[in-house]
Formats: C-alpha cells, structure tokens, sequence
C-alpha cells in the first residue's frame, strides 16, 4: 500500500456500523464508503456518518477503483460469495463471522489470496477480546506453564433472530469459540468428532434438517498433544448468552465465569487448597492501539444500548474486540503481512465447525481437516 489512507467500504450497516468511526479515526484508513439494499437506512447512515459514497449495489461498489478493501457485515449465507466476488475485483478483504457456510468456498477463498497477493481477515471477535488477550499474555510469559488443556463454548438463545438463522446448526457458526481455543494452543485443527446432543423443535429442524440443540465437539490440535473442546448452542437451551474460554496450565489456569460481568478465576498450583482460586479481571489492552481508537475498547459509537446492535449487546461489547480487529486489518495491509487470523486459519477454523456439524450428523464420525487450511 502507498502511504496514503487505505480506502474501505463498509457492507452491511447493522453490526457493521459499530466500525465506521473506527476506520474514521484510525490514522491509517478511512470509510470512504457504505452499501447497504435498503436505501433509507444506508442514507440515515450515511448522513450521520458523513459518507458521501453509497450503493445499494455490492458489485457496483466493487468496481469502484477508489475502493482498496471491503469490510463485509452482511448475512451469513452471502460471506463466501460477496469475500470471494471482492477478491476477484481486486479488493482486500475483511469479514465477519463465519467465513463462509461450506469448506468449499473457504478453499477458494484460500486460493484467490495466494493467486492474488490479496489480503484476506476473518474478523473474529474473541480472539482480541481482553479477556483472550489476558490469557494469551499469560501463556507468553510462561505463568500458565505448559498448556494441558483448553475449552470454549458459544451459548445463545437466537430466537427471533430474522431470516437464515432459526434452525441453523450449532457448529455453522463455531469460530467464537473455536478460533480462542485454537488460538491459544497455537495450532490447527487437524480432526474434529461431534455430538449433538437433545432436540430443537420441529419447526425450527425443517430450516437445514438439522435437530441437535446442542452440538459438543473434541478438535485434535495438528503436531501437538493438544486437544480442545467446543460446545455450541442456539435454540430451545436455557443459558445466558456466553463466550467463554477455560485454558488449563500445569502452573496456572484461568477460568470463565458462569455469570456475565463476573471476574475470571485464575487458579495458581501448589498453594494451600483454599488459596489456590482467586478472582481477577481482565486488563483493558487499549495501550496497543492509537491513541484515536482507543475510547472503543469499552465503549460502543453510540452512548447508549439502545442504538447498539443486538449482538454487541448481548455480547457485552465483544470484549472490546471490535479496534483490534480494525488495527490488525490495518497494519497488516500497511506493513504487507499476514493478518491474525489470515486465510488459510480462517478457513481452518470455519472449517472445522462446518465438519463437526457433518460429524454429529453422522453420530460422531472423525473428519479432517482439508490439507489446503494446514499448509
């Protein structure tokens, strides 16, 4: 990239308009702009944002050649097709969760960075929320002493959630908590078995013939004698919403809290019995980002819940997640590397909750991982 602003064009203005300021005031890019198919909420938007490009129209947006990357916020069903149309187009490429809904778009998605030279990132949340960030600080350290075990889970109660989401299968939407889990083993998935587990009702099962109400997956981490375990739930399962990470050390471990807005256990090995859990909280890790982003670590971009989206809401602010995610994207773009996650660990990740789902169909079968998301 030159050393002038990186140009990004916002897709999807429900979840995605929590970034627009955040691309706004970084001292590296700028939303020039935004699309969105209902034109009275894309110029509501635009107007409050002082955007003066606006389609309605993706593929017109990619032939803008003022345009150098897409941040992509649109449904879930349209990630693979509109991130692998942008890469085409030649556009770098941010999107959010999941990568794509079948390993053979996250593959093509592979290979169109490696013919391109382009840039692809996977905008997972919880691999910079404070909380991941605190254990990632523990581990590099060495205070959590040899990793032995790790565990994450995603539970949320999607009902009433528009269009492509009643009924859509717990591991379809898998990287909250399988990109934590492999993220802080520090590897990739190599094969996965899943259970489902219970029944959603029969109205929802008609949606993708899929009835678990539950799904629990074990991944075999690759070249490692790790493995970890997810647990996914959506529909008809009584939980607060949680993303939650357990990460077990041989000196110290750290655990979730049951309750949102509880502190972390950190439990340290050897100390008396009762003195070995103790309450801490996650740092805040604004001190990493520029000085103008900085206030979005634990704030939203409106002053109240009642603007935010629904899922940074229930979410409790992503774990301040969403200028990390904007600054990895950035840099790796101005400094020409790989992104955190790029690609190919997209892939690996959306990938192996797409195969876990396949694998609980099939009452638990071993599926690997495709060789294109380990190479």
């Amino acid at each position: 990239m030159s050393k002038r602003k990186i140009n990004i064009a916002v897709v999807g203005l429900g979840f995605g308009a929590e970034f627009i300021p955040i691309w706004q005031k970084h001292p590296h890019t700028d939303c020039m702009a935004i699309c969105q198919r209902n034109e009275e909420n894309l110029n509501k938007v635009g107007d409050e944002w002082g955007i003066a490009k606006r389609f309605t129209d993706f593929d017109k947006l990619l032939r803008d050649p003022e345009i150098d990357a897409v941040h992509i916020n649109s449904p879930i069903p349209l990630h693979g097709p509109q991130s692998i149309a942008a890469l085409k187009a030649g556009k770098h490429v941010a999107c959010t969760v999941p990568m794509a809904t079948s390993v053979e778009e996250c593959l093509e998605i592979i290979r169109l960075t490696r013919e391109t030279g382009l840039t692809y990132m996977m905008m997972e949340t919880v691999v910079y929320a404070r909380e991941y960030l605190f254990m990632k600080q523990l581990r590099d350290t060495g205070a959590l002493g040899k990793i032995q075990y790790i565990q994450s889970s995603h539970q949320q109660d999607m009902d009433g959630w528009p269009d492509y989401w009643p009924g859509l299968p717990p591991m379809h939407y898998a990287t909250h908590c399988v990109g934590p889990a492999l993220g802080l083993a520090g590897g990739d998935a190599e094969y996965v078995s899943c259970f489902g587990s219970g029944t959603i009702r029969e109205e929802l099962i008609g949606h993708y013939r899929s009835p678990f109400a539950v799904e629990t997956a074990h991944v075999k981490v690759r070249n490692s004698d790790l493995s970890v375990r997810v647990i996914r739930s959506l529909f008809d399962t009584a939980r607060q919403y949680r993303e939650s990470i357990d990460v077990y050390g041989s000196r110290q471990s750290v655990e979730w809290p049951l309750v949102e807005h509880q502190p972390l256990i950190l439990h340290t090995a050897k100390k008396p019995e009762p003195e070995i859990p103790s309450e801490v909280t996650a740092p805040d890790f604004a001190h990493l980002l520029p000085e103008s982003i900085r206030r979005y670590t634990t704030r939203g971009i409106y002053d109240s819940d009642e603007n935010q989206h629904l899922s940074f809401t229930q979410g409790a602010g992503h774990g301040g997640s969403h200028p990390h995610l904007a600054h990895e994207f950035a840099m790796a773009l101005v400094e020409k590397r790989a992104p955190f996650p790029d690609a190919r660990q997209s892939a690996n990740w959306t990938c192996t909750g797409i195969l876990a789902h396949e694998s609980a169909m099939e009452g638990g079968a071993i599926k690997y991982l495709p060789i294109e998301t380990l190479a």
